[in-house]
């Protein structure tokens, strides 16, 4: 962690106190927790990532932990926009960039933590090559079982099955553009979002394969909108407040998710 991190904290975040003050937000030992995070908005924690994890699992000991694993590194790269390559390498990228692997393939602009908790022996990841999650915990397997090509974020998938076991969503010193959950709700919004195909490398067999698929053409423009309105609105399924140094919010997910469905009827 930089100088600047250490020099604008007067004391470590430590693993114990990330236990406690997701416990004075509101995390239950037994919650299915979907986390979205900002290690360095935390503070100084000591071990970092893994630190910051440990304090998770201190405040769900019963329960079990899912984080966003996107690798946007493997999409086509004719949608590369950060930057885009040049339309010539697009033949090579799709015929040599290494498979989806879960137990391989980094995350890619989910933060420290994701990128750790999906290597800890324990945990399990699942099969999509975009949109994976990494879970730990008792009800790991099944969030991250059969997660289906097509809609990658749809009624099918870990989303949804977090949805089933009544989970809540905590978001680490991180704004409503990185609450994955809000994807779902495009999914059951009744709107005219039309349909694109996406492609990845993955391995079939232990053989390397360029697949395509379909899905909504996701819009994350308006999530800020949006959840500013359900914590305003909907006060009793929200918790603000500060873990370390970081600002965090808590939410049922169900609860989050309906709001979220007729707000993007409305409004898009």
């Amino acid at each position: 962690m930089s100088e600047e991190l250490v020099a604008s904290v007067d004391a470590p975040v430590t693993s114990d106190r990330i236990a406690d003050d997701l416990a004075a937000l509101g995390v239950e030992r037994d919650d299915t927790l979907f986390v979205h995070s900002s290690l360095s908005s935390l503070g100084w924690v000591p071990g970092g990532a893994q630190g910051v994890i440990e304090g998770l699992r201190t405040a769900v000991p019963d329960g079990t932990l899912v984080v966003p694993t996107h690798s946007p590194q493997l999409m086509d790269p004719a949608k590369f926009s950060n930057p885009p390559v040049p339309e010539s390498w697009y033949g090579p990228i799709r015929a040599k960039r290494p498979g989806y692997r879960p137990d391989a393939t980094p995350t890619s602009g989910m933060g420290a933590i994701p990128d750790c908790l999906r290597t800890y022996d324990t945990a399990v990841r699942s099969d999509h090559p975009l949109y994976s999650v990494a879970a730990l915990g008792p009800d790991a397997d099944r969030i991250v079982a059969d997660h289906p090509l097509d809609d990658g974020m749809g009624p099918a998938s870990p989303l949804a099955t977090v949805r089933e076991l009544g989970g809540r969503v905590l978001m680490l010193g991180c704004d409503w553009g990185r609450n994955t959950s809000l994807h779902l709700a495009e999914h059951l919004a009744d709107t005219d979002a039309g349909r694109v195909e996406s492609g990845a490398p993955i391995l079939v067999d232990g053989r390397r394969e360029w697949v395509t698929f379909t899905e909504p053409d996701y819009d994350d423009s308006d999530f800020a909108a949006c959840g500013e309105a359900f914590v305003e609105t909907r006060p009793e399924d929200a918790a603000t407040g500060t873990v370390g140094n970081a600002d965090a919010a808590l939410f049922d997910q169900p609860a989050l998710l309906a709001f979220a469905t007729e707000w993007f009827e409305t409004n898009r």
